[in-house]
């Protein structure tokens, strides 16, 4: 990570929590732990500029499993990792017929020193309830990926897959390397938007077959550049033992760069590509498309990597043989069967070719969709801060502290190419009943990410992934107000269409997607009614922080899913708030004792069903910290936007270092609450100096270079 690198990383082979082990600590502590000590990390190295990234995964068939599913669901837990369970053909047929599956360690022992046997349906149920609330974890088919893996033919020599990168789109042994490379789709569409648009096929194949040289010629980069990181350990002046660790490191991944060869030629603005040649995303017609489209890339990057074995030599340890039952090779057989031969006669030069990447920042610089995905709004509403004084301003809206602000739109890049074809003005300042009258002519309309038809969505990426050798890296976007069920059916119907990962995201679950342009002042003003009398019980998210090296728990009193009050305080300390780990939302009560005092109690359900009531909460709170919560809590219960209440809290002039850290820790817990898209008033971005910064998942985002910053 240090030399900005992404981790991916597989916790399966942890024992599972109270096993013997042979030290002071006698039983094991389990994977959580782990996953904490591994996010940090990630955390601690990301600080400066540098970067970090982490995939933490674990088998289903881990006893521990079900811990490592709910660790992210506690506030503040393990923030610096993407988490992916990955699940095995057994456990998703126990899951759907609502059968026993037998868990057990070593994962894959035949003979395990321990298992475990639990409801496959209970799991499955809560990898889906914690996927709905929270966006994670994400599913990663396991065994489709072994199944159709190419390198794992190689398994025994070195490639076999344990984890994937970051965001999940290749799968990787040991020390090998994720490199990419996207094709931007739009660009093969000629005349776009209009009704002679057509694909380049033609030029498209060309290309392919440069990217896959491309690719191959970045490996030799790669190499070079590993050569000079391995000869500056060499010459670094610590001793041998000290550094042998990081040397070694870059030995096996020089060993697996040089051996393999693996390369990820990808694609970008799919969902451009299909509004452009007047094809409706997630419609029948679009997936049979974009399966030919990924066939082609398919067979051209094979065949080029057939033609670079013949001019530069195969791939080390290439061996025909033990390719012959490898689902993917055979459909490049049966695609194209002179492919194959030249494969037969000179080898291919990559294990491996191929793979779909989310292309966030790649998509801000091509302005296009990214990925495989559709276009998440093509209008959207942002709003900037005026002066009324100044002519030609129109005021919009006025917050609370009387400050004047101007909506204005925002147009996809590519809708607008489809406004300029088919003659509408682009200058024009447009209602929103306009707006919509545009959207519903464009190709975009019912095309979006949140409502294109999500099964067919799904269908879709099965068929393409019969098409690349890596993985899909997909989200599937979903309005705030679906079930439940919907993300186990979408899941299910990935397993079953031969998808081998997947991830949902439902509008609100976390916080940071660009809002619509429908109505934006009335969805603002939603929940605007002042409260004055407090409820008699609110629904409440219990939140976790550091107090400097104190660790405290914030509760957030929610009215209407909007915080409503905030008290905070000791969460492992005899004299403060010990509440049992379990618990992650219950109701915040109020009551009034013999003596007319108000107090707080604290109510949840018990892992029996019972509910438990915690009285007396009041007299655990710090009288400095309650006299600022309830100051905080004041200002939250008359409504103020979350983002000032936030600003707010960091302009309180505080005595001791103890209570500014413990500001800080209430304005990352009030962070969760800001509603999607908010624009970060007044900050630039520390990067390109940009002032178009939003709030996405708590962080402040850059939406014209790309670069975020937490915490």
């Amino acid at each position: 990570m240090k030399r900005r690198g992404g981790v991916g990383h597989d916790l399966s082979h942890i024992r599972p929590k109270g096993s013997p082990v042979k030290n002071s600590a006698l039983t094991s502590t389990g994977l959580v732990p782990f996953m904490e000590r591994f996010s940090n990390s990630t955390r601690e190295v990301a600080q400066d500029g540098r970067r970090g990234a982490l995939m933490l995964s674990v088998s289903i068939n881990h006893p521990d499993s079900e811990d490592f599913i709910d660790a992210k669901m506690t506030q503040g837990k393990v923030t610096g990792a993407n988490v992916s369970v990955k699940m095995s053909d057994d456990f998703m047929a126990a899951a759907e017929a609502g059968k026993e599956f037998t868990q057990k360690y070593p994962i894959y022992s035949k003979e395990p020193k321990y298992t475990k046997k639990v409801e496959a349906r209970k799991i499955w149920d809560k990898i889906v309830h914690n996927a709905w609330k929270s966006a994670e974890p994400g599913i990663l088919f396991w065994d489709t990926i072994i199944r159709e893996s190419v390198p794992d033919c190689y398994a025994d020599l070195g490639y076999k897959t344990v984890s994937t990168n970051p965001c999940g789109e290749i799968p990787l042994c040991p020390y090998d390397s994720c490199r990419l490379l996207a094709i931007n789709l739009y660009s093969y569409v000629e005349k776009p938007f209009t009704k002679e648009a057509k694909f380049n096929f033609k030029l498209f194949r060309e290309h392919a077959q440069l990217a896959l040289r491309m690719m191959d010629d970045i490996i030799d980069l790669e190499i070079e550049k590993i050569d000079k990181i391995i000869d500056k350990i060499d010459k670094d002046p610590e001793p041998l033992e000290i550094k042998r660790t990081e040397l070694e490191l870059w030995k096996n991944i020089q060993l697996k760069s040089k051996q393999g060869r693996r390369t990820g030629v990808g694609i970008t603005a799919e969902g451009d590509m299909l509004a452009a040649l007047g094809i409706r995303y997630g419609t029948a017609e679009a997936t049979d498309f974009s399966e030919e489209v990924h066939k082609t890339i398919a067979v051209e990057c094979y065949r080029s990597s057939a033609i670079l074995a013949k001019e530069r030599g195969a791939f080390e340890i290439y061996d025909s043989k033990r390719e012959l039952n490898n689902p993917f090779v055979n459909r490049i057989k049966e695609a194209a069967p002179e492919v194959y031969d030249s494969m037969l006669e000179h080898g291919r030069r990559n294990i491996a070719c191929l793979t779909i990447a989310p292309t966030g920042t790649t998509s801000l610089m091509t302005q296009t969709t990214s990925g495989i995905e559709p276009v998440f709004l093509p209008v959207y509403t942002r709003r900037r801060k005026v002066n009324p004084n100044d002519p030609d301003v129109h005021v919009d809206f006025t917050d609370e502290q009387g400050d004047s602000f101007e909506n204005y739109t925002v147009f996809h890049h590519k809708f607008v190419d489809w406004m300029v074809a088919n003659g509408y003005e682009t200058t024009k300042k447009y209602s929103n009943d306009e707006i919509n009258e545009l959207v519903e002519k464009s190709p975009y309309y019912k095309a979006t990410s949140n409502d294109v038809d999500w099964l067919e969505k799904v269908k879709m990426q099965g068929r393409v992934q019969k098409w690349v050798d890596h993985s899909i890296s997909v989200t599937i976007n979903l309005p705030n107000d679906v079930k439940e069920e919907l993300v186990g059916d979408l899941y299910m119907e990935a397993w079953k269409a031969g998808c081998k990962g997947i991830t949902v995201y439902r509008d609100g679950s976390r916080t940071g997607v660009l809002v619509s342009n429908d109505a934006p002042e009335e969805k603002e003003n939603k929940n605007s009614e002042v409260v004055e009398s407090r409820p008699e019980r609110l629904e409440a998210d219990v939140l976790r922080f550091q107090n400097n090296k104190e660790k405290w728990i914030a509760f957030v009193g929610l009215l209407n899913g909007r915080p409503y009050e905030i008290f905070t305080g000791l969460a492992d300390d005899e004299d403060g708030i010990l509440l049992p780990g379990s618990i992650s939302k219950g109701a915040i009560i109020k009551g009034i004792d013999e003596e007319g005092n108000k107090r707080y109690d604290f109510q949840y359900s018990n892992r029996r069903g019972y509910k438990t009531t915690i009285e007396g909460l009041s007299h655990k709170f710090d009288p400095i910290y309650w006299n600022y919560a309830k100051l905080i809590s004041g200002v939250l219960r008359y409504n103020m936007p979350i983002d000032l209440v936030i600003s707010l809290v960091g302009d309180l002039q505080l005595d001791t270092e103890s209570i500014n850290t413990w500001k800080n820790g209430v304005a990352r817990a009030l962070k969760k609450y800001i509603p999607n898209g908010t624009i970060a008033e007044g900050q630039k971005c520390g990067n390109c100096g940009s002032d178009s910064l939003i709030y996405q998942e708590g962080c402040l985002i850059c939406t014209t270079c790309g670069s975020s910053k937490c915490g």
